[in-house]
């Protein structure tokens, strides 16, 4: 493959992880050489970062692999590489299923990227889905934003929740060192990036494998510590961070995050259910009652925070009573977002080998049902921001109408407005004038720029 032909193009399927592995493995790419293209057909090595949380994420990969599989016939120089979860899942398998594959690795050897083609264009078909511990980022990566940047803190999880895949394919946690992150999120700052998002899949249990105790035996090295130790780096203003577990999430965090300046009143907490029986079979490890209690104590302190969630609908064995529980709960709470999912097994989980599988007619009965209440809620709570003026960083001209700028509140909801794209990487105060589910629309009334009018 000569220089001036290194084309290369990433698909990403799934989670803010493989979001930020994309670009980690982007920035790889660049550095050996290769420009990015939109088009995958006019790539030289086209990449598919792989999610195998759901079946149809699965299936979709195959179909865009399929596609590629026939093009190489007529292409003899084009690289395959399936990364990410399934990758890992399936590992030589997959090579079984489409023997046109070059690379197949898991997101624990996303750092690994240049080693691994190197033994490709010498001529090896390679797998890479061993446990490795996994290198610190010397990568810089290609990030989609100039704005907002994700920070991995924390790879694999060490959870066991019996319907989920993601133990098995990203591997135990390994937490990265504080001083790590934070020389990190220094280079950000110093690059002009205003807002980060701290990265973890079980981002609550941050810390627990680094080395130290305090004198009561806390864990020297948590999340909240993480926040304190990043909040004051130069030039960045916002810090969110997900995923959180309902099982580690403190009082202690919610102090530091109504502390804090930097830190977004906006919370990721998935719930995964409303009844305490479908939450013991997930080995979900708390209760409905704690989950409340969580959500309530965050609103005692920070009553206009968002929060967001997941849950999933037709659990094995759920009964309509266990779901009209989960009804229940999503309309006591009232979320911003709920993430939504009808139960699908996968390959490796305890929960796919269990009778009382429900039909398919059942989890779409429930998930339409749901999903009705979640926008009815939405609409309700995003009400409160009618008439509010809200700080709004802006990150990109309204892909549906040149005349507007586009941003996310501390809250973390979608909000447009009348400006100019000056504006882009400002925190501007914008009155809200129109408030749907989930997005508001409003009036500028504070910038540092003049807009158009």
């Amino acid at each position: 493959m000569t220089a001036n032909s290194r084309r290369y193009h990433i698909t990403t399927f799934g989670c803010q992880m493989n979001k930020a592995d994309s670009e980690r493995m982007a920035g790889i790419l660049e550095g050996m050489g290769f420009e990015f293209t939109e088009d995958p057909n006019d790539a030289n090595l086209v990449l598919y970062n792989t999610c195998t949380i759901r079946d149809n994420a699965e299936q979709k990969v195959y179909s865009y692999l399929g596609r590629q599989a026939r093009r190489k016939h007529e292409q003899a120089d084009l690289t395959l590489v399936v990364a990410g979860c399934v990758a890992q899942q399936e590992g030589e398998a997959l090579l079984r299923r489409v023997p046109e594959l070059d690379l197949v690795m898991g997101p624990q050897h996303a750092n690994r990227l240049a080693d691994l083609l190197e033994q490709v264009f010498a001529g090896n078909q390679v797998v890479a889905t061993e446990p490795i511990h996994i290198m610190e980022d010397i990568t810089k990566p290609r990030r989609d934003s100039q704005v907002s940047a994700w920070v991995n803190v924390i790879y694999g999880c060490n959870e066991r929740c019996t319907y989920c895949v993601v133990p098995n394919v990203r591997g135990v946690e390994q937490s990265r060192s504080p001083e790590a992150i934070r020389n990190e999120i220094v280079e950000l700052g110093r690059q002009g990036y205003k807002e980060v998002t701290l990265l973890g899949q079980n981002i609550d249990a941050y810390g627990r494998d680094l080395p130290g105790v305090t004198p009561e035996g806390r864990h020297l090295h948590t999340l909240t510590d993480l926040l304190r130790c990043v909040h004051d780096v130069p030039g960045i203003e916002r810090i969110r961070f997900a995923t959180s577990h309902p099982r580690y999430f403190t009082d202690r965090l919610i102090a530091a995050c109504a502390e804090l300046p930097k830190v977004c009143e906006h919370f990721h907490i998935p719930f995964q259910s409303g009844d305490n029986h479908i939450l013991k079979a997930m080995a979900r490890g708390y209760t409905h009652e704690k989950y409340r209690r969580i959500i309530h104590h965050i609103r005692q302190s920070m009553p206009h925070a968002g929060i967001s969630a997941d849950a999933i609908v037709g659990f094995p064995g759920e009964t309509e009573a266990q779901f009209q529980n989960t009804l229940d709960l999503v309309d006591e709470i009232g979320f911003d977002l709920l993430n939504t999912a009808a139960y699908s097994p996968r390959p490796g989980t305890p929960a796919a080998l269990w009778e009382q599988q429900l039909s398919d007619e059942v989890k779409a009965d429930r998930l339409q049902r749901l999903n009705h209440l979640v926008s009815i809620k939405a609409a309700e709570r995003s009400q409160r921001y009618l008439g509010r003026i809200e700080e709004v960083l802006v990150e990109e001209q309204n892909p549906k109408d040149a005349t507007q700028m586009m941003g996310r509140t501390r809250g973390n909801r979608i909000t447009f407005f009348a400006g100019a794209s000056e504006l882009k990487g400002q925190i501007v105060k914008v009155k809200i004038t129109e408030a749907r589910a989930f997005s508001l629309t409003g009036h500028l009334v504070e910038a540092k720029l003049p807009v158009s009018v």
